[in-house]
């Protein structure tokens, strides 16, 4: 997979954890199945970039910066 910044992937990590667990607070608050519905799959979501987060290495180098050396 391609090498995302860890700083975008948190941002994105924290905006689907969020939407997710007002989705499925919502969803059960007033009723709405679809919202619960669509507020699990944003915290699914959220917890495969956290993954990607914990599991990621470090930045790769590039090749022309290793020939310079």
């Amino acid at each position: 997979m391609k090498y995302i910044a860890p700083k975008k992937l948190k941002v994105i990590m924290a905006m689907f954890l969020g939407t997710g667990a007002w989705g499925m607070a919502y969803g059960q608050w007033d009723h709405q199945f679809f919202i619960t519905l669509f507020g699990v799959i944003n915290f699914c979501l959220g917890g495969i970039f956290g993954y990607r987060v914990l599991t990621q290495g470090p930045k790769p180098e590039k090749s022309s910066e290793k020939r310079k050396k």
